[in-house]
């Protein structure tokens, strides 16, 4: 592979289905087309604070993340330079000690709610989508994740999603919807959009084959 990736951003609202759709366009192609990078693997190191501090993080606010690793990770990768992708332990609210060999690929999806809000990482994109879910399915698939995956309680979830979740989302992710070039309702449901999307992929990926 010599050609430069083509870089898809996946972003919207916590629970509105960005994986579901990033899902749904992975298995359009093969394993060794698409490479997909998570931005929630990118959330700042916090080992220096003490866990109580920790615990007061706002996930989904724009200085929560490392766009600065993400986006020299993502330049690495566009290069065809393999990464060691962060992983975080959301039970210890910091980076784990683990990281991730990541080979580059054609295609490169970048899934995650602040995408759209970095003009940088937007300038490294090919195509730029929005997944557009009502915010009462967006709270119960939150619930449900961060139950089930991320060893929460009930109570705590709803009181993340009252005092940082629903304001930040107002006030960095919907704002990001107006730079996306597609807006996808119904997250995966939209068999129309991800045709749509396939598509638009297979396409690029022929032109760049021709050239």
């Amino acid at each position: 592979m010599n050609k430069k990736p083509v870089v898809i951003g996946v972003a919207g609202g916590s629970g509105s289905g960005k994986t579901s759709v990033t899902r749904s366009i992975c298995n359009r192609f093969s394993d060794k087309t698409i490479l997909v990078i998570e931005q929630d693997y990118y959330y700042k190191d916090q080992s220096h604070l003490p866990f109580e501090e920790r615990l007061n993080t706002n996930y989904d606010h724009p200085l929560a993340f490392d766009n600065d690793l993400l986006i020299e990770h993502l330049h690495e990768l566009m290069n065809q330079n393999a990464i060691d992708k962060p992983v975080y332990d959301y039970k210890i609210h910091t980076r784990s000690d683990k990281t991730i060999k990541v080979e580059p690929k054609e295609v490169i999806i970048l899934e995650g709610i602040l995408i759209l809000e970095d003009p940088r990482l937007v300038d490294l994109m090919d195509i730029k989508v929005f997944v557009d879910t009502d915010a009462d399915l967006r709270i119960i698939r939150r619930l449900l994740r961060d139950i089930k995956e991320r060893g929460r309680t009930l109570d705590s979830v709803i009181d993340q999603y009252i005092n940082n979740v629903r304001p930040s989302h107002l006030q960095f992710i919907e704002p990001t919807k107006r730079y996306a070039d597609i807006i996808i309702p119904e997250g995966g449901q939209n068999l129309v959009a991800i045709d749509i999307m396939a598509t638009k992929i297979e396409n690029i990926l022929s032109k760049n084959k021709e050239k």
